[in-house]
């Protein structure tokens, strides 16, 4: 019998069904845990309120979670005897787990004898990454009869579409702007199951590109293969940039790709109040994730005088009351064993944190989402080896998941070319489409309402310029116009025609619910006005007062409710509707989510903070410690590991190479004076018993 009651799975979602697999039981330091068979160890951990997976072996301090994707090792733990990333291990019934610092009894060893052959199978195209741009990559040369394998290292194929929940961006016509990610994810994965030539391996890792043009592979966590390709091509995404604070290695500490796989993937909540730090699209959109599932944001900070998202994206926390602090930094995470606050600054123009300006949050997580750098490894290494490579999505480079579908699809056409010695054209408008969808936000203009108070028509909220145009294809009377040539311009709403019939398509399918309709038709001097809402209905209900807001989120006045639509066809965005005065109906933009109507507590910083800020994590090397020998005139990284073992952790330099190269050049190194860390020939962390071409079975 489990006694442990759990109590961190979110158990009512506005967009996402509360689906989980079978039931199963697993052991945490000999103790039953309820977990389920179709979520990670990490995630079962953190759902039964286990934070700590265990202590690092420098200073014994604690150790979290922090990108869920296979890229760091802060949540190692020993499974059934043998160390596994718990992130990516999915939960079987009766698991034995155990921090990696409370190692419990080994099996005893046993000789294998000698290496085995390792199987080596040929294909045309090989494709590491099964995300947007590695799927339409796969669709379009499936489409062309070219034999692809698809490699992927998650059990679905998506990429980081399975985790958004939001409605996309771009082209409604040519991405699916307008669909939400999880759907998307799904839609593509349907259309490459048409593709007979195209074979599909899940949970199957790249783990290195060799000087004989061949990638080995770890496939099903269990045999390795050499795969010997025509073409690879390589789309393996991004990770998440660390940031060096003090504080910044404590249990709590988040990727923003990590906080969206356990609460949008595994259903599964990691904290209960949540800074954000970060105020691009990433960390706009895990913020509004954050409020969806129930946690309360208490604040975002981004270091730049504006937020780098969208201003759509922002708009939406606003009116959610998440304070918002530009021109802020993160100072230092607080607590002993995990977050328990944060302390932020306000910065100057050199990004130097101000005297006297620090805030301090309590909280209980935090988010952390500074940016992205492409996983190129293989790619490099393939290069110089001489081997027939592409890129393409994020591993190229970092823009909106719509531009890596299409940079999939126009590298597709390149490899095909190469394949059949003939030039298939690359349509122009594939170029452009790509061009724009991964532009960045453009002007703000002011907000115009037509004030016409008569007949019913809807107000685009909608001010700045950015790729999207659902509005324009949902309106059936084609009275939303946007330039089909530039679908950056903001959307127009055509008012002289009087001819709206009040659908609300436009207000349900609008990726940044920037859209609200205002009709006079029934009472000239008190329109009703109807929002669209993506939060939990358990306290909107007609006849119930609301706190209608603007895009600023500033209320703008209360109203009652006279009646909630669930449209057919919506996904899951529902209709509020009310009256208003017509002196305020055309400024309302939404309406604040009740739940989260709380007034946000700040008090002066702590005088003494007493972490430091760790670079390296997997080693925990401190900040203090490079900068002492960089003053000492070691400027080589390979030194700087050697003395400190700075890189030499499991993730093989991918976090701490970024920030020691920060740091050199915060101490006066010229950048071309700079040597980067001697890449390792294995990208990823291989048993070498898979060498030796045993399974874990023959252990």
């Amino acid at each position: 019998m489990i006694n442990l009651m759990i109590s961190n799975r979110v158990r009512t979602h506005p967009v996402l069904d509360i689906e989980r697999g079978k039931e199963a039981r697993i052991f945490w330091k000999g103790t039953p845990l309820r977990a389920y068979e179709n979520e990670t160890v990490a995630s079962a951990l953190i759902a039964n309120g286990i934070k700590i997976f265990g202590y690092h072996k420098k200073d014994h301090s604690p150790q979290g979670i922090f990108c869920a994707n296979g890229q760091c090792a802060q949540c190692m733990v020993i499974i059934d005897s043998f160390p596994k990333k718990s992130c990516m291990e999915l939960v079987q019934d009766g698991m034995q787990i155990f921090p990696v610092s409370e190692l419990p009894e080994l099996p005893a060893s046993r000789i294998l004898g000698n290496f085995n052959k390792v199987s080596t199978i040929q294909k045309k195209v090989l494709i590491i990454g099964g995300g947007p741009a590695g799927i339409s990559a796969a669709i379009e040369l499936g489409a062309k009869g070219i034999e692809v394998l698809l490699a992927d290292d998650k059990q679905r194929l998506g990429g980081k579409l399975i985790l958004q929940t939001h409605r996309f961006f771009g082209s409604a016509q040519a991405v699916y702007a307008g669909t939400r990610g999880i759907e998307i994810a799904h839609i593509l994965a349907e259309k490459l199951q048409k593709y007979a030539c195209v074979e599909t391996w899940a949970n199957t890792t790249a783990v290195g590109v060799f000087s004989d043009k061949k990638v080995g592979i770890l496939r099903d966590g269990e045999e390795y293969i050499l795969v010997e390709p025509d073409v690879l091509l390589v789309t393996t995404g991004a990770r998440e940039k660390f940031l060096a604070f003090e504080g910044n290695t404590l249990p709590g500490i988040l990727g923003a790709g990590a906080f969206q796989t356990l609460v949008n993937r595994d259903l599964v909540l990691p904290t209960e109040k949540i800074f954000i730090v970060g105020g691009g699209n990433v960390g706009l959109i895990a913020a509004y994730h954050a409020v969806q599932a129930g946690i309360q944001v208490v604040g975002l900070a981004e270091v730049m005088p504006e937020c780098g998202g969208y201003k759509v994206h922002l708009d939406k926390l606003k009116r959610c009351g998440v304070p918002i602090f530009t021109s802020h930094t993160v100072i230092s995470a607080n607590g002993k064993d995990g977050v328990e606050s944060i302390t932020i600054a306000e910065v100057d123009d050199t990004f130097r944190p101000k005297a006297n300006s620090e805030k301090i949050f309590a909280c209980d997580g935090i988010l952390l989402s500074v940016g992205l750098e492409p996983a190129d490894e293989l790619y490099i290494k393939a290069l110089s080896f001489g081997m027939r490579v592409f890129t393409a999505g994020d591993a190229e480079e970092i823009s909106e998941a719509s531009a890596a579908i299409f940079s999939g699809k126009i590298r597709a056409v390149e490899i095909a070319n190469f394949i059949n010695n003939v030039r298939f054209g690359i349509p122009k408008e594939w170029e452009k489409t790509k061009e724009i969808l991964a532009s960045k936000p453009g002007a703000v203009i002011d907000e115009v309402h037509p004030n016409t108070a008569a007949g019913v028509y809807p107000i685009l909220h909608c001010v700045q310029k950015i790729p999207c145009d659902p509005c324009v294809s949902l309106c059936p009377l084609g009275l939303i116009y946007i330039d089909s040539a530039n679908i950056r311009d903001v959307p127009s709403f055509l008012v002289e025609k009087r001819a709206c019939v009040g659908c609300a398509k436009c207000v349900i399918g609008c990726p940044g619910l920037a859209i609200t309709l205002v009709d006079y038709r029934k009472d000239s001097s008190r329109p009703t006005v109807t929002v669209p809402y993506e939060m939990s209905e358990e306290k909107i209900l007609p006849g119930i007062k609301i706190n209608a807001v603007d895009t600023q989120g500033d209320i703008v006045g209360e109203y009652i409710i006279l009646e909630i639509e669930h449209p057919p066809k919506s996904s899951r965005t529902i209709l509020v509707k009310f009256q208003a005065p017509a002196s305020n109906a055309e400024k309302i933009a939404g309406i604040q989510p009740i739940v989260h109507m709380k007034i946000k507590t700040i008090r002066a910083a702590p005088q003494d903070i007493s972490h430091e800020s760790v670079v390296c994590v997997c080693e925990n090397v401190a900040t203090s410690e490079i900068r002492n020998l960089i003053r000492k005139g070691i400027t080589d990284l390979n030194a700087l590991k050697a003395i400190t073992r700075a890189g030499m952790g499991a993730c093989g330099g991918k976090t701490c190479e970024k920030l020691i190269v920060h740091l050199l050049l915060e101490e006066g190194i010229p950048e071309k004076d700079i040597v980067p860390f001697t890449k390792r020939p294995l990208i990823m962390e291989v048993p070498i018993r898979y060498f030796q071409g045993s399974k874990e079975e023959d252990i």
